[in-house]
């Protein structure tokens, strides 16, 4: 496993990352999850992601049992605030000062510590002035329970405005967290250059695509069994755009170009988002230890102009790349 920094702080991650979106506390069961905890612990995992939101709070507390026991100055823990969870009354969302405290404090419990590494909104809030949310955020650095504070699909206007407030309130504002992939490469345009100007790094979501660019989705073939396409859980809604037969046409043209490389179809995935010097690391997910193994291989791996190109020239214009498609409600 490979490190990089965090941003412009010192922290360093791991450059592969471990997720728990739509698996731990709903799509996979207890043993299975901890399976792949543990395989991502072997494999030189250090970073680990979540948000109280997954699975609603019942992610963060499966994280929280699997990472029990281990060193924690050895791990880098990530969790987040912004979506309802609990009763969802009128103050259990966004980034109020009141939910931002009390979610953190809730978090924390949950995985069973005493800090996060680095705590994240997970969406902007037009409705709460950005400077209660970002004095909630420096209060939380202050009092110890979070050492960073990064966003999550901010746009590029949003992630200027936040570093503007974090540099006056003397706090360290160091990622976002986009959704990234050889097939969603919205944050290119706009976001990726703010980030470098204020000296934040991207922490992606799906470089896989759902598990579409692991090639197991075919054009005229059924929905394989147990597939996130066929999670009603929240999987099947997100992975539906990349389903379409146009972009799993030009998805399969990706295989060869995989196997000329020696990579598996996941493998080149993960590689090609780490090949982006604004990337500090590729969140994986997992249902199956062996997924994880397989990712991992990721790490360190150099793509050459040559096989970049052949991989543009392969997708062709089912890439999206809009920045106005950047996730804020």
């Amino acid at each position: 496993m490979e490190f990089r920094r965090l941003g412009r702080s010192g922290l360093n991650i791991s450059e592969i990352s471990y997720g728990n979106w739509l698996t731990h506390g709903s799509q996979v069961e207890e043993d299975q999850a901890q399976a792949c905890i543990k395989a991502a612990l072997d494999a030189g995992i250090t970073t680990f992601d979540t948000a109280d939101v997954y699975a609603n709070t019942a992610a963060e507390s499966v994280l929280g049992r699997g990472l029990k026991g281990q060193r924690r100055e050895s791990l880098e823990i990530f969790t987040k605030v912004f979506w309802p969870t609990g009763p969802k009354g009128p103050n259990d969302k966004g980034l109020s000062r009141k939910h931002i405290l009390e979610s953190a404090n809730a978090s924390l419990k949950r995985l069973g510590t005493d800090y996060v590494d680095l705590y994240q909104a997970h969406r902007f809030d037009r409705t709460v002035p950005l400077e209660e949310t970002m004095q909630a955020f420096a209060d939380l650095v202050r009092q110890g329970k979070a050492l960073y504070i990064g966003v999550s699909e901010w746009n590029a206007e949003q992630i200027a405005r936040g570093a503007a407030l974090a540099r006056e309130l003397k706090i360290p504002f160091v990622s976002n967290q986009p959704q990234y992939s050889m097939l969603w490469r919205v944050i290119e345009a706009q976001v990726v250059p703010a980030s470098e100007h204020e000296g934040l790094s991207q922490i992606v979501w799906s470089p896989v695509a759902q598990g579409v660019l692991t090639g197991k989705y075919k054009v005229g073939q059924p929905l394989p069994a147990g597939s996130r396409a066929t999670d009603e859980n929240g999987g099947a809604n997100m992975v539906k755009r990349f389903l379409d037969e146009k972009t799993l046409t030009a998805v399969a043209k990706l295989e060869p170009l995989a196997a000329d490389a020696g990579l598996s179809m996941a493998q080149l995935a993960v590689a090609w988002v780490l090949q982006n010097p604004n990337v500090a690391s590729a969140i994986i997910g997992a249902s199956r230890p062996e997924q994880v193994y397989d990712n991992v291989k990721a790490s360190g791996v150099k793509l050459e102009p040559e096989l970049l190109t052949a991989i543009d020239e392969a997708l062709g214009d089912v890439v999206v790349t809009d920045p106005a498609l950047t996730v804020s409600p």
